[in-house]
This record gives structure tokens, C-alpha cells and sequence, in this order.
């Protein structure tokens, strides 16, 4: 049984400092973590790390996001239909279009959200 517990680490990276993007973020046993790299009104970047099994529930929001999987691959669900993606793989998912991510294995992606140009 999968706890789907999320782990949110909401504080910003150290900036004008080189961070190894894959090492971020550990892998917890049934766990999704969140770690925060910048936070704006604008727009957020997070990495996320998904243990095997872990994903995430449908949603729809009202901005563009960015999926980079940077280690592992993911099921990346778009208005139904399924995109498989893999290490260094990436996709945009539209605004208010309905998504899930689904587990493939463990593994670990990095989030782009712009919430500017919809005002």
C-alpha cells in the first residue's frame, strides 16, 4: 500500500551557485518530494523525485507547464493520452488541460510554471 506522502521543501536554492540538478533531491520510500529551486508571482521551478509506484493525482491548472524528467521515465498524462517520457526527455502541458503523472519506475523531473501572459 502507497502512503503518497509529498515531502515540500519550499525554500530556494543558493543562487549564483552550480547545482547539480539530479542531486537536489533524494529518493524517499513511498514518497513524492517537492524541493522549490525559485519561487515568483511570475512563475516556479521545482524538482521532484517519485519513489517506484508514486504519482500524481489528475489536475488542471491555469498555466503552461514545463516536464524535463532528469533521471528515470514517467507517464505523462495529457487530456488522456498518454506521453512516455524518458531521461532528458521533455513536454509542455498546455493551460486548463487536464494531466496526470504516473509512475514508471523511480524517478525525477524538473517543473516550470509561468503564470505571466495570462493576466
Amino acid at each position: 500500500m502507497h502512503s503518497n506522502l509529498s515531502i515540500m521543501d519550499n525554500s530556494e536554492l543558493e543562487k549564483s551557485k552550480i547545482h547539480i540538478t539530479v542531486e537536489i533531491i533524494e529518493y524517499i520510500p513511498n514518497s513524492v518530494v517537492i524541493k522549490t529551486i525559485l519561487k515568483k508571482t511570475t512563475g516556479n521551478i521545482s524538482v521532484m523525485s517519485f519513489d517506484s509506484g508514486e504519482g500524481l493525482t489528475e489536475k488542471t491548472t491555469p498555466f503552461d507547464s514545463f516536464i524535463q524528467v532528469i533521471e528515470g521515465q514517467a507517464d505523462i498524462v495529457i487530456k488522456g493520452q498518454s506521453h512516455l517520457l524518458k531521461t532528458g526527455d521533455s513536454i509542455v502541458i498546455p493551460a486548463h488541460a487536464s494531466n496526470l503523472i504516473r509512475p514508471n519506475g523511480r524517478f525525477k523531473l524538473v517543473q516550470t510554471v509561468i503564470k505571466s501572459g495570462y493576466e
